[in-house]
C-alpha cells in the first residue's frame, strides 16, 4: 500500500505538474516527464492490484478503484490527443517538404512535429500565419507598447498647449495615470485607445512587423484553453482521488455517516483547492491573464474575479438541490436543511451578481447613464476619461459568499460542544479570508496595478493561507471524525489546527516549488527582460 501511495502521489503531485510546465514552454523533456508519469501510474495500479490480491476486500462498494479508472482514462485520452496533433504535424511537415517550402533538418523536424513549435513559419510566407501561436502574437503587440510607452516618455518635453494644438485626441489619451490595459475589458468593450485606428497612424513601421503575426481562430483558442485546463483537472483529481483513498483505507464514511462525509469533504476540498489556487496566483500564476494582481502583458481576457464568480454559481446551484438527498418525498424541511439550501441559494445569486459586475456589456451598459449625458459635440472631439480603478477588478461578492459562511457555520449547532468548536475555527478561518480578500482589494483601489509583473500584495499570502486552511479543517470535522476523536480523547482543538496549519504550509511549500520550476522553464526559454524601478 505504501508502494501504491507513494507511486500515484508522485505521478499525479510530482510528474504531472512538471510536465503541465515543461509543455508551456515547449520543452523537449515533456515526453519524458509523460513518460515518467505513467511509469508512476503503472507502478501504483501493479502494487494495489498486489495488495487486493493479498487482503480481503473490507469495503464493499467502495468507489476509489473505478474512480481512479476513469481519470486515468482521461489522463490517456488527452495523451491521444497529443500523439493525434503529433500526427498532423508530421503530414505538414512531410507535405511543405515535398512542395519545396521546407528543407529537411533533423533540428527543424524534432521542432515541428515533436515541439510543435512553428517559428519557422513567420518567414515562409502568408499561409503558414494562422499557424502561429497565441504567445508569438503577445509578444508582439506587448512589443509595439513598450515602443509607443517610449515614444510618450520621449514627448514629455512638449508642452500641454503643442499637444493640444498637434492632436487634439492624442492629448485626450495623455494624462497623469498610465492607460491600463484591462480598461477596454471593463466599461467600453474590447476596443481600447491603445489599439483605435487613429493610433495605427502613429507607428506604420512597427505594425507592419506584426502585420503577418495573426491571431489564431477561435476554435483553436478554445481548443487551447479546454485542453489546458483538462491538465490542470487531473491535478485536483488526483487530490479528489487522495481523499477517496483515505477513506477507503480507514474504512470512513458509512452507512449513515455518507451524506455528512460526502458534504464536508466536497465542500471542504473545493475551499482547499481554491486556497492554493489563490496562494498561485499570489506567486504570479496566470500572471499572462492579469490574474496575479498586475496588468495583462497583452489581450483581452475574463477577469479571475469572473471565474471566481462563476465557480461559486455553479457551486450554489448545485448545492441547492443535493441538500435534501437522503430525504423521502414529501417530508418536511429541517431547520439544517434550511439553513445548508439558503447558503447555496446566497451562492447561486450571489455569483450571477458577480457574474454580471465583471462582463463588460453590463459595465458598459451601467456607464451609459454617464456617457449619455456628454454633448455630442465634446463626444466627436475627445474621448471620455477613464478613472485609474478601470485598471483593475473589485468584485467583493466571491469573498463575500464565503466570509458570510464562515460566519454563519461558526454558529452552526452540533450535538457535542468540541464539533461546536471545530466548526466554530473553520468559519473563522473562512471569514478572515474574506476580510484580507477585501483589504487586498482596498489596497490595490488605493493604487492600481501599473506593471504587467505580479504585485504579490501580502494581504493575498495570509487570505489564501486562512481559505486553505479552513477548507483543510472542513473536512477535518465530520461527524464521524470528531467522534472518533472524542472517544479516543483527541478532541484537542490545539491538535487539531496545528495539523491543518503543517499540512497547509507543506502543500504551499509544494505550490512554491511548481511555479518557481515554471518560472525558471520560462526564464531560460525566453530572452531577458531589464527591469527598472517604478519609483
Amino acid at each position: 500500500m505504501a508502494i501504491h501511495v507513494l507511486s500515484m502521489g508522485a505521478a499525479f503531485f510530482g510528474a504531472l505538474p512538471a510536465g503541465i510546465a515543461l509543455r508551456s514552454v515547449k520543452s523537449a523533456w515533456h515526453g519524458f516527464s509523460v513518460i515518467v508519469f505513467y511509469a508512476f501510474i503503472a507502478l501504483g495500479l501493479g502494487s494495489s492490484m498486489l495488495y487486493r490480491k493479498l487482503t480481503p476486500n473490507m469495503y464493499e462498494g467502495a468507489r476509489h478503484g473505478s474512480q481512479g479508472y476513469g481519470w486515468l482514462a482521461f489522463a490517456v485520452a488527452l495523451s491521444t490527443l497529443d500523439v493525434l496533433s503529433m500526427g498532423v504535424r508530421f503530414v505538414q511537415y512531410v507535405r511543405a517538404i515535398r512542395s519545396g517550402e521546407e528543407r529537411f533538418g533533423l533540428k527543424a523536424a524534432w521542432g515541428t512535429v515533436v515541439l510543435g513549435r512553428e517559428d519557422h513559419h513567420l518567414a515562409n510566407g502568408p499561409e503558414y500565419i494562422n499557424l502561429v501561436a497565441d504567445e508569438e502574437y503577445a509578444e508582439a503587440e506587448l512589443k509595439v507598447r513598450e515602443l509607443e510607452s517610449d515614444d510618450s516618455v520621449d514627448e514629455e518635453d512638449h508642452t500641454e498647449t503643442a499637444e493640444w494644438a498637434n492632436d487634439v485626441r492624442r492629448h485626450s489619451r495623455q494624462s497623469s495615470y498610465p492607460q491600463s490595459a484591462a480598461s477596454e475589458r471593463t466599461l467600453f468593450g474590447p476596443r481600447s485607445p491603445r489599439h483605435s485606428d487613429d493610433t495605427l497612424h502613429e507607428y506604420p513601421g512597427r505594425m507592419a512587423w506584426i502585420a503577418g503575426v495573426k491571431k489564431p481562430s477561435t476554435l483553436k483558442k478554445l481548443g487551447t484553453i479546454a485542453f489546458a485546463t483538462s491538465e490542470r483537472v487531473l491535478v485536483f483529481a488526483g487530490f479528489m482521488q487522495l481523499l477517496t483513498g483515505i477513506v477507503t483505507y480507514t474504512g470512513g464514511c458509512r452507512q449513515n455517516y455518507i451524506n455528512g462525509c460526502l458534504a464536508h469533504l466536497i465542500k471542504g476540498g473545493i475551499f482547499w483547492c481554491y486556497g492554493l489556487v489563490t496562494f498561485a496566483r499570489f506567486l504570479g500564476s496566470f500572471s499572462e491573464l492579469g490574474w496575479a494582481w498586475n496588468r495583462a502583458p497583452s489581450g483581452n481576457h475574463v477577469s479571475a474575479e469572473f471565474v471566481e464568480s462563476a465557480v461559486i454559481f455553479v457551486y450554489g446551484i448545485t448545492n441547492t438541490w443535493m441538500e435534501r438527498f437522503g430525504a423521502n418525498p414529501g417530508d418536511p424541511y429541517t431547520a439544517k436543511q434550511v439553513q445548508h439550501i439558503s447558503i447555496a441559494v446566497m451562492f447561486w445569486f450571489a455569483g450571477l451578481v458577480g457574474m454580471g459586475i465583471e462582463s463588460k456589456t453590463v459595465r458598459r451598459w451601467l456607464a451609459s447613464g454617464s456617457t449619455a449625458a456628454v454633448p455630442q459635440s465634446a463626444r466627436e472631439q475627445e474621448a471620455v476619461a477613464e478613472p485609474p480603478s478601470y485598471g483593475a477588478s473589485f468584485n467583493p461578492f466571491p469573498a463575500l459568499c464565503i466570509g458570510i459562511t464562515g460566519a454563519a457555520m461558526s454558529a452552526h449547532a452540533q450535538t457535542y460542544l468540541f464539533q461546536v468548536q471545530i466548526h466554530m475555527l473553520w468559519g473563522y478561518l473562512l471569514s478572515g479570508f474574506a476580510v484580507l480578500r477585501c483589504l487586498t482589494y482596498f489596497f490595490v483601489w488605493l493604487g492600481p496595478p501599473r506593471s504587467i509583473l505580479p504585485s504579490r500584495p501580502p494581504t493575498e499570502a495570509l487570505a489564501s493561507f486562512f481559505l486553505a486552511c479552513g477548507g483543510l479543517m472542513f473536512m477535518f470535522s465530520t461527524e464521524e471524525l470528531t467522534i472518533a476523536a472524542m472517544r479516543q480523547k483527541r478532541d484537542d482543538m490545539m491538535m487539531f489546527l496545528n495539523l491543518g496549519v503543517a499540512i497547509t504550509c507543506l502543500a504551499f511549500c509544494w505550490a512554491l516549488a511548481v511555479v518557481a520550476f515554471k518560472g525558471w522553464l520560462k526564464s531560460h526559454t525566453h530572452k531577458a527582460v531589464q527591469f527598472h524601478p517604478s519609483a
